[in-house]
Parts: structure tokens; C-alpha cells; sequence
């Protein structure tokens, strides 16, 4: 009888203990980050660094499931299909089209989108001052027009060449973009367009006679091919200039101007930040690079000696990144 009465006793004082000194509390749940980006180049790589940075400064233990759709839309699809699936935690699109794949595909998960021309006419979201879906990102509207200016005043032109990606809704909008402003600086704008990164060297070649200077806006599949353009062009001792810095580090482009890729995914990153740590995403307005740190001027002084060509001495002034003898500076 008194055993038995010590073991009720005992049941009787175990029952008495909290919960949460008898059991192990429930692991912190793990942070997964699917990215998705529709081709691998410079600036978009640059972007999904930036990203990586910006959550590690944070000090946010997330795992990244990095994901490349090389510029192919069904596997952007396929690719979120396996993020909707797996659920991830949060879901990045690099570049438009696969922007759109995950904001087709994914429910109930949060999409922050990056390097993105115009978000609204893509589709991601209806307004640039939120969402009803839980997506939101970082636009990366280039400044056309003073791109183009800046390419008068290196060298002066009459016909401009522009490639680009005909399936790709960043890429249309900026065409149309660069038409407008040829036609208010009394250009002939001379277009073609592609399909996939195999077809640049070949549409570059078709319009290589009949242009003075070619502009290459933030189009991902012609960017990935740049190489091929630079080839091209130099043969034939045509100028580019490139809205994308990042890119013209590598290939011989005359000028560049446009965002740092890498502070953009570092944006970006701040974003994601903020929605880990319970903002929704529909609740935060796309953003833009507004700060004059925010963008880079790369001029190619070996390019432009090999065009006959000489940079007015503010360009170079204003310039933050030079090549020279084939290295590169920068102030």
C-alpha cells in the first residue's frame, strides 16, 4: 500500500511540472530561400550575391536554393512548381520572366522580385504602391534617355541599333522606350529582335552595316550573349553602349551606365529582411535605385582607342570606373 501510494504521488507531482520543463521546445523552423533567375550573367549574379550579403549581415541563418532557368520559360515553371511544392519560406525572382513564373504558380508563399523594368505591366503587381498577393521587389528602370545622350556626346550618330528579346516584357517595354527617344534626338532607330541568347550574334550581324552605334538596355537574354555583340561590333568598329556595368567589366563595351547589380540585390536583401521579420509583402511599395551611389559610369578607354574615339574630359570625370590597358579602376 505505500508503494502504491508513493507512486500516485509521484505521477501526482510529475503532473504538477509545466509543460515547458518536461518537453524539449519545437525547433525554430528553417529558413528557406528559393531564387530563381532567369539566366546567369554578371548583373544578375551580382544581384543574388547581394542578396546572400545583405540576409548574412542581418545575421539570418537562411538556406538559398539557387536555381537558374538559362533563359528557358518552361523552366522557370518547373522551378516554381518545386518552390510551391517544397514550400519554401520565400520565394526570389531574378529578372522578369521568372518574376512571373513564381506569381503564377506559388500560394501563400511571398514573392520579392528583383531587377524588374516595369512590375505593373508584367503583371506582378497592380500598383507600384502594393499588392493584394503577397509580392512586392525592386524595380530596375534604367535611365534610356541619358544613356543615350551620353553616347552623343562621346560620339556623334545617326542610326542606332538596338537587340532585343521579343518574349521578354522588360525587354519590349524598353524598346519601346529607346524608339521614343530616338525619334526626340532625330535618330533612326534600327531594331531587331530575338528569341533565345543562340540567336544574338546573328541578329547583331544582320543590322551591323546599317547602324553607327549600338545600345544594349537590361535585356538578360542579349546581355548573356554580350560577348558575341562586342565580337561583332568590333570588327565592324561599332560603339556600344550598354546599360549594364556590371556586364561591361568583362566584354569591350565603349560606355556603360546603369545600376550597381550587387547594391541592387543588397535592396533586395533588405527587403526579404523585413518580411522574415513579419512585415507583409504586399504592404511594401516596389522600390527603385534612386541614389546617385546607386548607379555606375564604366567608360572603355582601350575601346575608344580603337574606335578613333576620345571621351569629353567631364565624362571622364564623372566616370567611377575606368578601363584602361586592359585593367580596370575604380574612384
Amino acid at each position: 500500500m505505500r508503494k502504491f501510494l508513493k507512486i500516485v504521488s509521484l505521477l501526482y507531482l510529475i503532473a504538477l511540472i509545466p509543460v515547458s520543463m518536461g518537453f524539449a521546445a519545437e525547433p525554430p523552423k528553417k529558413i528557406v530561400i528559393g531564387v530563381s533567375k532567369i539566366v546567369a550573367h554578371p548583373a544578375l549574379d551580382a544581384v543574388e550575391k547581394g542578396i546572400q550579403d545583405e540576409l548574412a549581415a542581418a545575421k539570418i541563418a537562411a538556406t538559398f536554393d539557387l536555381q537558374n532557368a538559362n533563359g528557358d520559360i518552361g523552366t522557370a515553371a518547373s522551378i516554381a512548381n518545386k518552390f510551391q511544392s517544397e514550400k519554401v519560406t520565400l520565394a526570389v525572382g531574378i529578372a522578369t520572366p521568372t518574376s512571373q513564373s513564381l506569381v503564377n504558380t506559388l500560394k501563400d508563399i511571398p514573392i520579392v522580385f528583383s531587377a524588374v523594368t516595369d512590375p505593373v505591366k508584367a503583371g506582378l503587381v497592380p500598383s507600384l504602391k502594393g499588392a493584394k498577393k503577397p509580392v512586392t521587389g525592386v524595380s530596375d528602370m534604367t535611365p534610356v534617355k541619358q544613356q543615350i545622350e551620353l553616347l552623343l556626346k562621346i560620339k556623334k550618330i545617326k542610326r542606332l541599333g538596338h537587340i532585343y528579346t521579343s518574349s521578354e516584357e522588360n525587354a519590349v517595354v524598353l524598346a519601346g522606350v529607346v524608339k521614343q527617344v530616338c525619334k526626340e534626338l532625330g535618330l533612326e532607330y534600327v531594331e531587331t529582335t530575338v528569341s533565345k541568347s543562340a540567336e544574338v550574334k546573328q541578329a547583331v550581324q544582320a543590322i551591323i552595316k546599317r547602324v553607327d552605334a549600338l545600345y544594349i538596355s537590361t535585356d538578360n537574354t542579349v546581355v548573356s550573349a554580350l560577348s558575341s555583340i562586342a565580337e561583332v561590333a568590333a570588327k565592324n568598329k561599332v560603339p556600344i553602349m550598354s546599360a549594364d556595368p556590371s556586364s561591361a567589366e568583362k566584354y569591350p563595351v565603349l560606355a556603360a551606365w546603369g545600376f550597381d547589380y550587387y547594391k541592387m540585390g543588397r535592396a533586395t536583401g533588405k527587403i526579404i529582411v523585413e518580411i522574415l521579420n513579419g512585415k507583409k509583402a504586399e504592404e511594401i511599395p516596389t522600390r527603385f535605385m534612386t541614389k546617385t551611389s546607386d548607379v555606375d559610369l564604366l567608360i572603355n578607354l582601350d575601346v575608344a582607342k580603337k574606335l578613333g574615339v576620345s571621351f569629353p574630359k567631364d565624362v571622364v570625370k564623372s566616370a567611377n570606373k575606368v578601363i584602361e590597358n586592359g585593367k580596370l579602376s575604380s574612384k
